[in-house]
């Protein structure tokens, strides 16, 4: 296909079309519209190969921390490429940046962990939990206890195993997932699933019941573990009600069910902790982050394990003779060097405390500017995420029809104000922006999309666009 003005046969614009097949794309429509080419950065902020810059709102995927030009990264790259550009882990071999970042990383755990092993993505990282759940199981001998439990809205990644744990529809269509033994509990998002007069704690206790119901129609002996993310990042950025994580976890551990805590977007500092499950009050028996684990300078991930489920596969391992799971790319020595350096830069530079600072601006500026305009029905999150849902009517909490796509809507017209963002489920608008950010950046990327949303509101009114019925 011809790409249409103002592609020039030879722009990057034209020879994507011809050449890229992209992840979570219209690939139709691409063939027409074309990318958004992004040339180079700095801070918190990008340029695309016509020089329009914008600012990076979600931190590129809700991954890119420390801004996009830190030189110490850069050079802890080229450093341990000239010393040991590649090396593997497998049969017992190791090296000195895999075996730092573990004990590093085993040190900064919100609770006691026994290991660690690792992958490049956080996909790869889930679906490494999910093996490793399996593997535990048969090595206690407890073979029936296989089935995981995944969460509606939940995301956990995109291979065949993590999309199954996965909760979003656009992830299970046409793909042929979820797999069999996979299922799924409730959303904790009060702002629709409360019942009329339900208050927050009897919200988070209904949704402990409907999981022990889960359980219990299953069977306990044939549940093994159930995954969460502290926050739910692409399922519309939902902050589960206060007590929640307490009570899901005492009927989990009724019954003997892992809990798997998904800390791909959460971890290093993003709620203004250093984990998520700190400021959610989880205790997770195995523990799966990537992201900014290098400040997404190079890929890379981990799966941290408590010693119990470290001790089972220890076992399971010596009866078959190997541990038969693991990546070419598990710890390599460069982007493990880099993790190394991005986790001596948080505590340098105490990001913790300035997330916290910066975190509460963000959180209160987006309340202040944006929780009475018409088209927004709740605003929500902590530390530097946050969601701002659009609805249709705010009394009745009634979302758009997605075939109006709002959010696409929105997000387009961000760019063209000079924002880069993210519209999740229910037209979510998400704000992940890089941990560096400062609170004039803030409160201009915020300038920026206020602009954006008067803009669309203009639109909206003049199409009258449709309410979900």
């Amino acid at each position: 296909m011809v790409p249409p003005p103002p592609f020039g046969a030879n722009s990057a614009a034209a020879r994507d079309i011809a050449s890229v097949l992209h992840p979570y794309t219209d690939l139709k429509a691409h063939q027409e519209i074309g990318p958004v080419v992004i040339s180079h950065g700095k801070g918190v902020r990008v340029w695309d190969d016509s020089g329009k810059e914008y600012i990076e709102s979600v931190a590129g995927l809700w991954c890119a921390s420390l801004g996009f030009d830190n030189e110490r990264l850069v050079q802890a790259a080229m450093t341990q490429m000239r010393k040991l550009p590649f090396y593997h882990a497998f049969t017992a071999k190791s090296h000195e940046p895999m075996i730092d970042l573990a004990e590093m990383l085993l040190a900064r755990a919100p609770v006691p962990m026994g290991k660690v092993f690792f992958a490049n993505s956080g996909s790869e990282a889930n679906d490494s939990a999910i093996k490793m759940v399996w593997f535990l199981n048969n090595a206690l001998g407890r073979t029936k206890k296989k089935k995981l439990i995944g969460r509606i809205k939940g995301y956990h990644g995109i291979t065949i195993g993590s999309a199954s744990l996965t909760g979003l529809p656009a992830n299970h269509r046409a793909f042929d997932v979820p797999l069999p033994g996979f299922v799924h509990t409730m959303t904790p998002h009060f702002y629709h699933g409360a019942l009329p007069g339900e208050t927050e704690d009897a919200f988070a206790t209904r949704c402990a019941d409907e999981l022990e119901k889960l359980i219990l129609a299953e069977g306990p002996d044939t549940v093994a573990a159930m995954w969460a993310e502290p926050i739910m990042g692409a399922g519309g950025v939902i902050v589960p009600p206060k007590g929640y994580f307490p009570k899901i976890q005492a009927v989990l551990r009724k019954y003997d069910v892992l809990l798997v805590v998904d800390e791909v977007i959460c971890g290093f500092h993003r709620t203004g902790n250093y984990w998520g499950s700190q400021t959610l009050d989880i205790e997770p028996d195995i523990l799966v982050c990537a992201k900014a684990l290098s400040a997404s300078y190079l890929p890379i991930s981990a799966v941290m394990v408590s010693d119990f489920v470290f001790q089972a596969l220890a076992t399971g391992s010596s009866e078959i003779g190997t541990f038969g799971h693991g990546f070419t790319y598990s710890g390599h020595p460069v982007p493990a060097a880099v993790a190394i350096e991005t986790l001596k830069i948080y505590d340098e530079m105490d990001i913790g405390n300035h997330v916290k600072t910066v975190g509460a601006h963000l959180q209160a500026e987006l309340r202040r500017r944006f929780a009475d305009h018409p088209l927004v029905g709740e605003v929500r999150g902590t530390g530097l995420i946050a969601g701002v849902e659009l609805v249709a009517d705010k009394e009745t909490r009634a979302n758009f029809s997605p075939a109006a796509k709002i959010g696409p809507r929105m997000t387009k017209l961000g760019e063209e104000f000079g924002v880069i963002g993210r519209a999740s489920v229910n037209d979510t608008l998400c704000f992940s922006p890089p941990l560096i950010i400062s609170t004039e950046e803030i409160d201009e990327m915020l300038n920026r999309v206020a602009k954006a949303l008067d803009a669309l509101t203009v639109q909206i009114r003049r199409e009258q666009i449709a309410v979900v019925r």
